[in-house]
C-alpha cells in the first residue's frame, strides 16, 4: 500500500486566506493542494507560484472546456506553472482532449471531469438531456478519455471499480466529495468516507471543507491521512 497525500481543497476567495490556511502545518510537511476556479480567477498564477514555493504539489482544477485550439493554447499557459495535476471536461470530447494533452505535455496529469459528484441522475436526464443512467454515462466519458490518451478522471469513489474495469488499473482515478464519518455532506450527493475510497480502488481523494473549516485543521488532516492510507480489510 502506497503512502498518499489525500489533496486538500483550497476553497478559499482570498490570498491571505491561503497564507494563513498554509502557516498553520509545519513548514517541512509537503502537501497536496486544490487551487480551483474561485481561488485561481481570485487570486491568479500568483497563488500558484507561491504554493510552490513553498514546496508543496499543485491540482489546478480549471476544468476546461472551449473549442480544441483554445484549450491547447491555453494548456500550453498552465504547463509553464509547473502544476502537477489540472482538468479539463470531457464532455469536450475526445479532440478537444487530445488538444489539451498536446497543449500541456507529457509530464503533468491530466484528467477529465466525468459527471459532478454534485449531478444526480435526474438532474442530468433533465437538464443535460443523457437519457441514460449516470453510471453508464460516467463510463461513457471515462473510456473516451482514455481513448483521448488522459491519465484518468474525476470521479464519484462508487464508480471506480467499473471505469477500472472499462480502462485500466493504471487509469487514474480522483475522487472528490469525501467526508469522514459524520460530517456534513454539504453540496455533494455521491459521497464516500476516506478508508472506503482507498478499498474501493480511488488513486486521489479530494478534502475540503472537513479539513479547512474543522476547529483544528492540522488534527483533521493528520486523520484522514491516516485513515486514507491504512489498510482496510473485509
Amino acid at each position: 500500500m502506497r503512502e498518499e497525500c489525500p489533496i486538500i481543497a483550497l476553497d478559499f476567495s482570498s490570498f491571505d486566506e491561503v497564507k494563513s490556511f498554509l502557516s498553520l502545518f509545519p513548514s517541512e510537511e509537503t502537501l497536496y493542494v486544490k487551487v480551483g476556479m474561485e481561488l485561481y480567477y481570485a487570486c491568479g498564477s500568483d497563488v500558484v507560484h507561491y504554493v510552490k514555493g513553498l514546496g508543496h504539489r499543485i491540482f489546478l482544477d480549471l476544468k476546461l472546456h472551449d473549442i480544441p485550439n483554445t484549450v491547447r493554447s491555453a494548456m500550453v499557459v498552465l504547463a509553464k506553472l509547473g502544476v502537477d495535476m489540472t482538468t479539463v471536461h470531457a464532455a469536450g470530447g475526445v479532440e478537444m482532449m487530445k488538444a489539451a494533452r498536446d497543449g500541456l505535455g507529457e509530464k503533468p496529469t491530466l484528467i477529465a471531469v466525468t459527471q459532478l459528484t454534485s449531478t444526480s441522475e435526474e438532474q442530468m436526464q433533465a437538464d443535460q438531456n443523457i437519457q441514460t443512467s449516470l453510471a453508464d454515462s460516467v463510463l461513457n466519458y471515462a473510456r473516451k478519455t482514455a481513448e483521448a490518451g488522459l491519465d484518468g478522471v474525476v470521479c464519484s469513489a462508487h464508480e471506480v471499480a467499473r471505469i477500472k474495469e472499462a480502462t485500466s488499473k493504471e487509469f487514474v482515478c480522483l475522487t472528490p466529495g469525501i467526508r469522514p464519518a459524520g460530517s456534513a455532506i454539504g453540496d455533494q450527493k455521491r459521497i464516500m468516507t476516506p478508508s472506503d475510497a482507498r478499498f474501493i480502488g480511488s488513486d486521489y481523494i479530494v478534502v475540503g471543507r472537513p479539513i479547512t473549516q474543522a476547529e483544528n485543521p492540522v488534527l483533521a488532516y493528520q486523520m484522514i491521512r491516516e485513515e486514507w492510507n491504512a489498510q482496510k480489510t473485509i
